[in-house]
């Protein structure tokens, strides 16, 4: 046994833990009930408390995807050494400590990704184009799609054509479908991931695409029309329970997506040290993740709440339906996306649609567009010179 290798990799798994700790106080922590703590739904430190048991699930059970891009698709023909990997986690993590210093969202995306691909190519190895290109299709759509998906729907809900008590339920229906339609780890058959529909229909022996659509179908009518009658008995009440099921599930996708950028780099090194299974860090880096949810992210989650625009119930829930569906699409694709760049966009774009200008402060937008360039250009920067000098 090589104690030397041991060491080594546990000073990467405590960098690793550490990068985890800094995301959950970040951005997975903060941004998914950053809107229903602006909406008043839900106080800051009891969605601090939410977000990390959501986020900790989300990262056991889809963690998988974004883990393995992270960790052996962004640079061909080199493995990162163990050196590598806590150059990159550390220099992530300090740009993410920054960024909650100074209550500016920097996108962790952005700094993990620069990182690795800075200290991969330093170290010759050969950039994966396809990969970058699929990233950055993926980055520069999101505001665009999440802003203006928000800022349509957010349009239709106050209208008196378009009664509250049709369209939420509408909305919930579709979350529903995809829902039931999004992989799981502990669904499938083996070890392979599995969908709600798919364990439905090895249940009722049911086969063929007609299937799947009659299941999700039934399913999204059940979920609307629980909505419906809640809206119905209680309007308020009801826009609440839908707003904090949105924020839960946007939570979970948060930590599936975000725990790749804390724990992907390690997983090459799992071969060669040949003790811990992808699960256990999976699960160590959900855990990381819901502890700095709990200490660290109740001010993140003041700063979206209050600094971007003043929500209602209404536009928390037009800012996060297209939030969980462009997450989900992440996930499935396997693309490491910023959860800051995801919610803030469609808080904007919600904002925009009832209060116009007004509700927005251009300032800091601004100056949040430029951190997450920023902070991609510079962790690139420092990744490929630390690399070059010190790996």
């Amino acid at each position: 046994m090589d104690f030397a290798l041991i060491a080594l990799f546990v000073a990467a798994a405590l960098a690793s833990l550490f990068m985890a700790w800094v995301i959950g106080a970040g951005s997975s922590g903060a941004t998914p009930f950053a809107p229903a703590v602006g909406a008043n739904a839900i106080a800051t430190m009891r969605a601090a408390f939410l977000v990390g048991i959501f986020g900790f699930a989300g990262a056991v059970i889809q963690g998988g995807s974004i883990s393995e891009a992270v960790g052996s698709g962004l640079i061909g023909g080199v493995s990162l050494p163990i050196a590598g990997v806590i150059l990159v986690l550390v220099l992530g993590a300090g740009l993410m400590a920054i960024g909650i210093l100074t209550g500016y969202p920097i996108a962790t995306a952005f700094t993990v990704t620069g990182a690795v691909i800075g200290v991969g190519l330093a170290l010759g190895g050969t950039p994966v184009w396809v990969k970058y290109q699929q990233i950055a299709a993926v980055w520069v759509l999101t505001p665009f799609v999440g802003g203006g998906v928000a800022f349509v729907i957010a349009s239709l809900l106050p209208r008196e054509t378009v009664p509250e008590r049709y369209s939420i339920p509408i909305l919930v229906a579709l979350v529903g479908a995809v829902l039931v339609n999004i992989q799981f780890s502990f669904l499938g058959v083996g070890t392979t991931p599995g969908t709600i529909s798919g364990v439905i229909r090895r249940g009722l022996a049911m086969e063929g695409v007609g299937s799947v659509t009659g299941i999700t179908a039934i399913v999204s009518l059940v979920l609307a029309g629980l909505t419906w009658f809640d809206i119905r008995h209680d309007r308020a009440s009801g826009l609440r329970h839908v707003l904090l099921s949105l924020g839960a599930l946007v939570a979970f996708s948060a930590g599936g997506s975000q725990v790749g950028l804390a724990v992907g780099p390690l997983l090459p090194l799992l071969d060669e040290v040949g003790m811990v299974p992808t699960s256990v860090v999976l699960v160590g880096g959900g855990l990381g993740m819901l502890i700095g949810s709990w200490t660290g992210a109740p001010r993140m989650i003041k700063s979206l709440a209050q600094d971007y625009s003043s929500l209602g119930p209404r536009r928390s829930i037009s800012a996060l339906v297209p939030s969980f569906l462009i997450a989900q699409l992440a996930v499935l694709l396997g693309v490491p996306v910023s959860f800051n760049e995801i919610v803030v966009s469609a808080i904007i774009g919600s904002g925009a649609a009832v209060g116009g200008r007004a509700a927005i402060d251009a300032r800091k937008i601004l100056m949040t567009v430029g951190a997450w360039a920023g902070s991609f250009a510079l962790s690139f920067s420092l990744a490929y010179l630390a690399g070059m000098i010190l790996v």
